[in-house]
């Protein structure tokens, strides 16, 4: 079930997000149901009633919402950037015929023997990409 606005506008501040009219439109699309989004799905959901929000504005605000922690930006090539309303860890299976991205349980993939990071670095997550194409 879809948040309701309350909800939305509650999210999006307890992510130190201030909800303009527009970031309250793309976040409703984002969590609409459990998907993943490119940023040009969200402009068309956006503005598929009439002009909501330009180009540069949903890509802006698809980068705050993803530093901010709201969302989890998916790089599964340098050319296709996914936008996930889950946050929990968890990793991906992605279709290179259909371009499709479908969740994985995170315990679903054991990762072991991890390098050390580098100096002064800290690991800050891992991230399961399994690339798959139709049979």
């Amino acid at each position: 079930m879809p948040p309701s606005e309350d909800e939305l506008l509650a999210h999006l501040m307890a992510h130190d997000i201030q909800p303009t009219r527009q970031r309250r439109e793309i976040a409703r699309v984002l969590f609409a149901r459990p998907q993943h989004l490119s940023a040009d799905d969200v402009l068309r959901l956006v503005n598929a009633d009439g002009p909501r929000a330009s180009k540069a504005t949903v890509y802006n605000t698809l980068g705050l919402f993803a530093r901010k922690g709201l969302i989890r930006e998916v790089i599964v090539d340098p050319t296709r950037v996914f936008y996930d309303p889950n946050t929990r860890e968890h990793h991906h299976f992605y279709n290179v015929d259909t371009g499709r991205l479908e969740d994985i349980d995170a315990d679903a993939c054991a990762v072991q023997g991890l390098p050390q990071p580098p100096e002064g670095t800290v690991a800050e997550g891992v991230d399961i990409i399994i690339r798959v194409r139709n049979a």
